[in-house]
């Protein structure tokens, strides 16, 4: 699990695993995952994976290329975090 970004609205994780426990322990095994999105604000999460999380990725290294700032950044998560429908109870 890796914290790819964190502000006063949102944050957003990386979540790894492989995908069988017997490969757990191989250096080649493959992983699947995706990224969980946290909306502060709204106390309301979203685990992205699949071809949500591909467009995810890429849309989000597309915008990394550029200069930035917080709120282009937040404002590129909140069209994600806009699907969010599970609240965030403990986190």
């Amino acid at each position: 699990m890796y914290m790819l970004y964190n502000s006063d609205s949102f944050s957003v994780l990386e979540i790894e695993w492989p995908e069988s426990p017997v490969q757990a322990d191989q250096a080649d095994a493959t992983t699947q995952g995706g990224y969980e999105i946290v909306d502060k604000m709204s106390g309301k999460g979203i685990f992205l994976n699949g071809d949500l999380a591909r467009s995810f990725r890429q849309q989000a290294l597309a915008l990394s290329q550029g200069e930035v700032d917080e709120d282009a950044v937040d404002a590129f998560i909140a069209g994600y975090a806009g699907l969010a429908q599970q609240p965030v109870v403990l986190h």
